[in-house]
């Protein structure tokens, strides 16, 4: 069974790593986040093959849920912040793909009015 120190003391590597999740979140440094993530999901697997031992004390467990509660809350905050990023490049997109449209809709107009007018000559020469 797992040492009830290193229970909670994995909680709290996960916790820190949440916070500079958090952190890199908030100052808009993806790459960090992204980089960051895995970190994380190694600190999760950690948490999750120690479990929880049925012995630990009233203060440990108090400890283990008050910092899965500050880890459940950053990530929430953390995927907010993600969900906004998303949604601002989705809208990027749409308008670059709007502007691709509108020219080429206006480069095919162009070139298509002047060979019409090559192939089309008012004297019947073409």
């Amino acid at each position: 069974m797992a040492e009830h120190g290193s229970v909670v003391a994995r909680y709290r590597e996960l916790l820190e790593v949440s916070s500079m999740m958090l952190g890199y979140a908030r100052s808009q440094d993806w790459e960090a986040l992204i980089q960051q993530e895995a970190r994380y999901a190694v600190e999760l697997d950690r948490v999750r093959l120690i479990g929880t031992p049925n012995s630990l004390s009233e203060s440990e467990r108090q400890d283990q849920l008050q910092l899965l509660e500050q880890i459940l809350s950053q990530d929430a905050e953390t995927r907010r912040l993600l969900d906004a990023r998303r949604d601002e490049l989705a809208q990027m997109i749409g308008n670059s793909r709007r502007q691709q449209a509108v020219g080429q809709a206006y480069q095919g107009g162009r070139g298509g009015i002047s060979t019409r007018l090559r192939f089309n000559a008012p004297d019947g020469s073409m």
